[in-house]
């Protein structure tokens, strides 16, 4: 073969051999670099953190704590975890305990039974007319529960608060009986008012089935499609500074959140904060 053509063909067959090359290893690369982007899901799972759900106070300019738990998954989120293990008086958020005892003795029949006012002037407009349980829980009318609680006696308040224990379990004197959640003894702290909260979602109270169902019912502020939730605020101004809550849980997707809000309260504008920053903390969890 003459030199110049098989010079030629060497010259061909070798660049030919180049591009083969060339092709194979930029696949492999091509193929090695997607190998590398699918990194193992165990690998790239990201621990989700605990919100934080003090910043809402901050924002807002309060101090408080909040304690939310998460039934399913056992897991509690919360902001001032001193706080929330502190006994306070638990003010109008007695009004859950404090209705299933009336309703249990008897001594108002049902949820729609009227009691008469008593014509004094209160600072608050929605309490100054006759009323019932249901609608006397949702104005929080103290006269009405009083009233109730009276009624019930100091013998009866004193055996369920014992059967419940229910916070300190000290009511005081007899003649202690219509105000001993509002200025003491009694008292109960966020954690504790979760439990308490557990105990009667689960019917788990020395209480008839019936009582139960009706103050739940009864408890419900919010319900859609999608959620239900059940609550009591309160507001003290029997103590320094005035000591606003927020209690209850939030039915969602086939779990329970319990949640106990505390907060100081400086003026009457601050109440609607108790209920906005527990909302922004079940927003924080992916919740409402």
């Amino acid at each position: 073969m003459p030199f110049r053509l098989w010079r030629s063909r060497f010259i061909i067959f070798t660049a030919i051999g180049c591009l083969i090359l060339t092709f194979a290893i930029s696949s492999g690369v091509r193929v090695l670099a997607q190998n590398n982007s699918t990194t193992p899901k165990h690998l790239t799972t990201v621990t989700a953190q605990a919100p934080n759900l003090g910043r809402h106070f901050k924002e807002l300019g309060l101090e408080g704590s909040i304690l939310i738990y998460d039934l399913n998954n056992n897991r509690t989120y919360e902001h001032n975890p001193p706080r929330n293990a502190t006994a306070m008086f638990p003010g109008s958020t007695f009004k859950i305990f404090n209705a299933m005892v009336a309703l249990e003795t008897g001594i108002i029949p049902d949820d729609v039974a009227v009691l008469t006012w008593d014509g004094i002037k209160r600072p608050i407009e929605e309490w100054n007319h006759d009323t019932n349980l249901r609608q006397a829980f949702k104005d929080s009318t103290v006269w009405f529960y009083q009233v109730l609680a009276r009624r019930a006696g100091y013998k009866r308040m004193q055996e369920f608060i014992d059967q419940v224990g229910y916070g300190n379990r000290q009511i005081g004197t007899a003649e202690d009986i219509d105000r001993f959640w509002l200025e003491g003894p009694l008292q109960i702290s966020p954690k504790a008012e979760i439990q308490f909260l557990q105990r009667l979602h689960r019917n788990n109270l020395p209480f008839s089935q019936r009582t139960m169902d009706l103050v739940k019912d009864i408890m419900v502020r919010e319900q859609t499609p999608e959620y239900t939730l059940r609550g009591k605020t309160g507001w003290l101004n029997s103590t320094k500074p005035e000591l606003g809550w927020f209690v209850g849980y939030l039915e969602q997707n086939k779990n329970v959140y319990f949640f106990a809000t505390t907060m100081d309260m400086r003026q009457p504008s601050d109440a609607p904060m108790r209920i906005e920053i527990t909302r922004r903390s079940f927003k924080d969890l992916g919740l409402l």
